[in-house]
């Protein structure tokens, strides 16, 4: 399975030596040499006082670099074990706590979050008709409570004691639960809530031992003073022409929806642990979550709205369909598929990461500048690492039936005539056109293309019960679809012939 090519490897592993791999990346190293400028860039004219990024690819850190200062008295450089507060990235290490607590059958997502926090025990929105608020509707932030940044930001030392008081005082309602997303900080306050009761142990305790200590990330955690200052990114704010820095917020009870604190080395390790989880496969599932667990992350109510991309590259008119799943943003996207990302903005801090599954790359961006998270600058890279040709997307494998339906159809074309493959027909094949037809279409075909060697490109399935095809005919080019039916054998329901011929 390539899902990145070996040379791009080469070109941006920071480590890699050998003389072979360093000449076949030659080429392509100017690429992520102006990457490296237009982060650098970023930092200096924001201006961020420190910044860190990395790429991950094929399992790995392949490229990282810092720029700046982690902090502007001592003015220690940026490393990759600089630790930064990554704020909403957060929540997907909360969702995907909840999901293995899922897994264990201690919690449903369709369980009413009052099961696990009785203080939410009749919250409804005041129409009649307003349902309960369930653990999945926390997941996607379509609960029905405001938006709250930048409130929720500032709540995240706030004792476990002081929360439960605010849960039995209740909270106002926005909106109708399960009619909208609308993006909820409190919402995953108590999501963590949740794992804290149902587990037995702290929110943060469950985080570190189900998910940061089985992938490595031994510099990660909520408590950001437990890591000695010299190994910290002092957070601040640029206000009336100085800079100004904020104060370091303990963990509490909001630290479920933005606490964290991670380096770039360790961080690396989630999103190659989350893009691990694609494609679906044989073998192992050695992670501390199953893969089809983590692609999960991916399904959210899908309140869908169409969105400009991000980045410079919004100017293109392409427009993605996004929805919020469990702790990510899903877009999909007119060229590269599938996207996941989401930012992070917090006192101090901004951070931002984008991953493509189905090319098994992401990259992720920390800065210690209250709320500057360098997304645009981000997705402009991942579009330059595409543009240079260095997003390799695994394509569908051929199934036997597919293989074995294009057979059926390169037969169909060279008799002239549907009837020689009836048995391998669905019943509803001759009834949407007769075999006269076909007969008439196929003709014509023949009279305009000549023979058709039915090779050309190999086939594209979109699925195992479906394939385009591109053959070379004598004066042309042949394009077709075909579409198997759902029975035991497999039938074809649908098959389509357009013909290319030469310019």
């Amino acid at each position: 399975m390539i899902r990145f090519g070996m040379a791009i490897v080469a070109a941006i592993c920071s480590i890699a030596t050998p003389v072979a791999a360093q000449t076949a990346a030659a080429a392509l190293q100017p690429q992520f040499d102006a990457i490296d400028r237009q982060f650098e860039a970023f930092q200096r004219d924001t201006p961020a006082p420190g910044l860190v990024y990395g790429v991950v690819a094929e399992g790995r850190l392949v490229h990282v670099r810092g720029f700046g200062v982690q902090d502007l008295t001592a003015k220690r450089p940026v490393t990759p074990d600089t630790l930064f507060r990554i704020a909403s990235m957060t929540k997907a290490f909360t969702a995907l706590s909840i999901l293995s607590l899922r897994d264990a059958g201690k919690l449903s997502l369709d369980d009413l979050a009052e099961k696990y926090v009785p203080e939410m025990r009749g919250w409804k929105y005041p129409t009649s008709d307003s349902p309960r608020i369930r653990i999945r509707d926390l997941l996607s932030h379509v609960a029905g409570f405001v938006t709250d940044d930048p409130w929720g930001d500032r709540q995240t030392s706030m004792p476990e004691a002081e929360f439960t008081r605010l849960l039995r005082t209740g909270v106002p309602f926005s909106r109708v639960p399960d009619t909208a997303h609308e993006y909820s900080n409190f919402g995953y306050a108590l999501l963590g809530h949740i794992v804290a009761n149902v587990s037995g142990m702290p929110y943060r305790a469950y985080v570190e031992r189900t998910i940061l200590e089985p992938l490595g990330m031994t510099s990660s955690g909520f408590e950001v003073r437990e890591w000695p200052i010299e190994r910290r990114a002092i957070g601040y704010r640029f206000e009336n022409g100085a800079w100004r820095e904020e104060p370091t917020m303990p963990n509490g009870a909001f630290g479920p929806m933005g606490g964290l604190q991670v380096s770039a080395n360790d961080y690396a390790k989630w999103i190659a642990f989350l893009l691990s989880a694609w494609p679906p496969r044989d073998g192992p599932d050695t992670g501390p979550v199953k893969r089809a667990t983590v692609r999960e992350l991916a399904q959210g109510l899908n309140f869908v709205r169409m969105t400009p991309r991000i980045g410079s590259t919004a100017k293109t008119g392409c427009m993605q369909g996004t929805a919020y799943g469990k702790g990510l943003r899903v877009s999909q996207d007119c060229e590269l598929g599938m996207m996941l990302h989401h930012g992070g903005g917090y006192p101090g801090y901004g951070s931002h990461m984008l991953l493509v599954p189905e090319a098994g790359v992401g990259i992720f961006v920390f800065t210690n500048r209250t709320y500057t998270g360098a997304s645009g600058t981000a997705w402009d890279a991942m579009f330059a690492l595409d543009k240079a040709g260095a997003l390799r997307f695994a394509e569908t494998p051929v199934s036997p039936d597919v293989a074995a339906a294009l057979d059926t159809a390169r037969a169909i074309y060279a008799a002239g005539d549907v009837t020689v493959a009836q048995k391998a027909l669905a019943m509803n094949f001759l009834m949407d056109r007769s075999a006269a037809d076909w007969r008439s279409d196929l003709a014509a075909l023949h009279a305009q293309l000549g023979a058709c060697i039915g090779t050309g490109e190999p086939p594209h399935p979109t699925g195992a019960l479906s394939s385009a095809f591109r053959w070379q005919c004598d004066k042309g080019m042949l394009d077709g679809t075909v579409l198997l039916a759902p029975t035991t054998p497999v039938t074809i329901q649908s098959l389509r012939f357009t013909p290319v011929p030469k310019p």
